[in-house]
Parts: structure tokens; C-alpha cells; sequence
């Protein structure tokens, strides 16, 4: 089997997660040139219904991808397979345990920023829970995703929590390969069961771009029989 790796170009964690006082989110908050990412949902934390969840937004360069389709360097729609990857990153929290994450694509432009607390929230900027860049508010908080197809978003069930993501992405990358419609990543997040159940999932890292593990990277993987 033939495998081509491409590099995520931009990634960030945005959340609505309190901050230490307990009182202010960090909705405004910017994590874009963190070596990790972080997703989580925490319930009962401020109040006794509170919720505080966490999103990773991630962008490829589709046209890297196109130049090597056209270059002959990776085969036409139908001969490969795609897999977004990102790799399981250990810390000192508690890792939850059988929970779902969900791949979807995102449907507007967003800036990476050059944040980089992740956990007072204390660097302000764009990308964040709130808006997308500089000036436009994402349509729906925690991000703007397209939903319509079934087969445009993808989840992963993670048993004991420190597996790596590996999600089969083959259709919506022969979309973007083939303008159908705007290539802008995609969210990785709890299923919204997860994200609205009265337990808490605390918390899931993966290593981000900017991570000093080169291998340990997200990427997307092209893989073809050869």
C-alpha cells in the first residue's frame, strides 16, 4: 500500500469554557499556535447545570493536494482513500473513556490566530468560540459546520480515550478537490449527545501543528493500493 501525508496548515482550540473565576468564559479566547489541542465537555462545574464545552477546528491545503493529484503523485477520485489523523497527546487530567468524536466540515473561513494559554484563556483573539476572524461572528457559536449528508460527517468511538483519531474523510476531500464546496477544514468535537449529557468527558488532547513531535502532527493521509 502507497500512503502521502499532507500537513494541516492551520488548527485551534476554541471553547466556552469558564475561566478560574468561575463567573467569565472564555468565549473571546484564542488558542491558535498551541502544541496541543483540546477537546472536552464538563458538566456541573460553575452551577449545578452548567455546561463548558471545547471544539478543534483544522485546515488542510487542498491545493497541495490538487498539484499532487495533477502531478500524478497520488491517483484519480475512486483509486484512493483519504483518513484525517491526529495523534493522541498524554497529560497529567483525567482521560475520559467511551465517548464519540465527530469529524464535520466546516462551512465558512476562519483565521488560525497566535494564541497560546489554554488554561486561564487569557489570550484574546480570532479564531475563538464566538467569531471566525476578525469581525465576523461564526453563524452559530462554536462553529459553523455542514451537516446536510450523512456522509459528510464521520466519529470515531474511543474506548479506553488515548487511541489516535483515524477517520475515513474520502468524500468530503474529493468535494474540495473538486469545488464542490469551500475547503475550510473541518470541526472535531463530542457527538452533541455527549456535548449536552449531564456527565462530564474531560479531556481528549491531540498534538497540534505547531506540536515539537514532527510525527505526531495532524495530517491527512492519501492511501492507494500501488
Amino acid at each position: 500500500m502507497a500512503v502521502r501525508r499532507f500537513k494541516a496548515t492551520k488548527d485551534n482550540t476554541i471553547t466556552n469554557a469558564f475561566k478560574e473565576n468561575l463567573t467569565t468564559r472564555g468565549t473571546g479566547s484564542n488558542m491558535g499556535e498551541a502544541d496541543v489541542l483540546e477537546v472536552f465537555s464538563i458538566y456541573g462545574q460553575a452551577t449545578t447545570s452548567s455546561g463548558e464545552l471545547s471544539r478543534v477546528i483544522i485546515e488542510f491545503d487542498i491545493d497541495t493536494l490538487s498539484a499532487s493529484r495533477d502531478d500524478g503523485n497520488i491517483p484519480e477520485s475512486g483509486s484512493v482513500n483519504f483518513y484525517l489523523r491526529m495523534f493522541n497527546a498524554e497529560h497529567s487530567s483525567t482521560t475520559p473513556t467511551n465517548f464519540t468524536l465527530t469529524v464535520a466540515a466546516i462551512s465558512q473561513s476562519w483565521t488560525e490566530g497566535i494564541g497560546l494559554d489554554m488554561d486561564d484563556y487569557s489570550d484574546a483573539g480570532v479564531s475563538n468560540w464566538i467569531s471566525a476572524s476578525q469581525g465576523v461572528a461564526w453563524t452559530a457559536q462554536g462553529g459553523d459546520y455542514l451537516t446536510g449528508a450523512a456522509d459528510i460527517t464521520s466519529s470515531q468511538v474511543f474506548a479506553t480515550g488515548v487511541e489516535d483519531l483515524e477517520i475515513n474523510v474520502t468524500y468530503q476531500i474529493e468535494e474540495w478537490l473538486n469545488n464542490n464546496t469551500g475547503s475550510y477544514g473541518f470541526g472535531v468535537f463530542l457527538t452533541s449527545s455527549l456535548e449536552d449529557a449531564t456527565t462530564s468527558y474531560y479531556t481528549k488532547k491531540f498534538f497540534a501543528r505547531d506540536s515539537q513531535y514532527f510525527l505526531k502532527r495532524p495530517v491527512i493521509e492519501a492511501r492507494w493500493n500501488d
